[in-house]
């Protein structure tokens, strides 16, 4: 007869994937950061935000939450989600304005993929009150 293991001797499960730290670079789970921008429960507070949002969007590969947080002037009509990196980490070097006291911001980052690094100054806008991504360029 096998012997059974007592319960406070068994090793523990592994934790389920939403309680991982978000993509994003923050230490909350991504349920509680930026999955709550992408079930549209809220709105981004800052730019920062936004585009922190926008990155977790894309590791979890969610066209719509890009779409919808993109100035309508700028939207491309699909974004092709299919191939693309496997991103592996986010850094944000620098933010100007993108607060509840501005129309506008820029936050430069440099967003870490398998091979390589998207290193980019985006710049993003208030429409109706909720911060969009507008476009962005890639310094040197």
């Amino acid at each position: 007869m096998p012997r059974r293991t007592s319960p406070s001797r068994r090793r523990p499960a592994p934790a389920p994937a939403h309680t991982l730290s978000c993509p994003c670079g923050h230490a909350e789970t991504y349920e509680v950061c930026c999955g709550r921008f992408h079930r549209g429960e809220a709105a981004a507070p800052t730019a920062e935000a936004l585009m922190r949002s926008r990155y977790s969007a894309f590791v979890k590969r969610d066209e719509a939450y890009l779409l919808r947080t993109w100035h309508p002037r700028t939207r491309p009509t699909e974004v092709d989600l299919g191939t693309g990196p496997v991103w592996t980490g986010l850094e944000v070097l620098e933010t100007s304005g993108g607060s509840a006291f501005h129309t506008t911001g820029t936050v430069t980052f440099r967003a870490s993929y398998r091979g390589g690094a998207l290193h980019e100054r985006s710049r993003f806008e208030r429409v109706d009150g909720a911060w969009v991504y507008v476009d962005g360029d890639f310094p040197e």
